[in-house]
């Protein structure tokens, strides 16, 4: 076999995952283009509850001497709201019960026979219809509170580019957790306990309701460095809304890429678990 073979069977394993990778992450995005509707509706949806936080939150610092209450100004703050409204449907912490669906009815078997494994072929799904949420649901809250609220722009550099990764790690740990959420029903069957608690505390302590900012430092810190939650929201919207230094504003990103990779790894290790239970009990 020549040295040319050679080479070529080298690449060729990773040029086929990544295609592979690459069509789910399309097929992702073109499930939920189809949703027209539902897009609408929740855009519509979450600017009616823009406008209620926003309002609270205004009303919040201006009954706050000096008006930055945790280190946020007004314009921050409405910045803040919006672009956490943008943002809910891109990170996506709700609604996702697919794959303890699968594994309830049985139709997880036709997962576990395919050559991708499930964590990487569902990852794939999910950055598809993050992009499309991207695309079609961030925008109209973020124009909407532009229109009605002084939002603040980036005055750095390195913000945008920082937010954009922010976001996308945002989205894989959310998926990270919503994974093992899921896979629960592998021991349990119904995983609807489980969703419910991750439903209830992934809003209050992603940062989805208000700045985690404004609970006790230690409180803060603790969520920071023991859970992924604040990763989840509260990271990206302190980071485009510049509440930090430079320096503080990189380090969350870099905490959101460590809760990544640990989230990821778990997320596998639960799945290689379950395949080995549904093997040993014969399944």
């Amino acid at each position: 076999m020549d040295a040319s073979v050679l080479t070529i069977s080298r690449i060729g394993p990773f040029r086929s995952s990544a295609t592979t990778f690459g069509v789910l992450v399309g097929s992702g995005f073109r499930r939920y283009s189809t949703y027209r509707q539902a897009t609408i509706a929740g855009s519509f949806t979450n600017i009616v509850f823009g406008f209620l936080r926003c309002s609270v939150l205004l009303a919040l610092a201006a009954g706050v001497a000096g008006q930055r209450p945790a280190g946020y100004d007004p314009e921050q703050l409405a910045t803040y709201v919006w672009v956490g409204q943008g943002l809910l449907a891109v990170i996506g912490i709700w609604g996702w019960t697919e794959l303890a669906e699968r594994i309830r009815s049985g139709d997880i078997a036709a997962d576990l026979l395919r050559p991708v494994s499930p964590v990487t072929s569902y990852l794939a799904a999910d950055l598809g219809r993050a992009l499309h949420a991207m695309l079609t649901r961030f925008g109209p809250p973020l124009v909407a509170g532009a229109i009605f609220f002084p939002l603040h722009l980036p005055t750095r550099w390195q913000t945008v580019p920082l937010f954009l990764l922010s976001v996308i790690l945002a989205v894989v740990i959310c998926f990270g957790c919503r994974y093992v959420v899921n896979a629960t029903a592998y021991w349990l069957q119904d995983a609807r306990g489980p969703i419910t608690l991750w439903t209830l505390g992934s809003g209050v302590l992603g940062g989805l309701y208000f700045p985690l900012r404004l609970l006790p430092d230690w409180f803060t810190i603790t969520l920071w460095l023991g859970t992924p939650l604040p990763s989840l929201l509260q990271a990206p919207l302190d980071v485009i809304a510049e509440r930090d230094g430079p320096a503080l504003q990189a380090g969350l990103v870099v905490v959101q890429a460590y809760w990544a990779v640990v989230v990821l790894a778990v997320a596998a290790f639960v799945q290689r678990r379950a395949e080995r239970k549904l093997v040993v009990q014969g399944g």
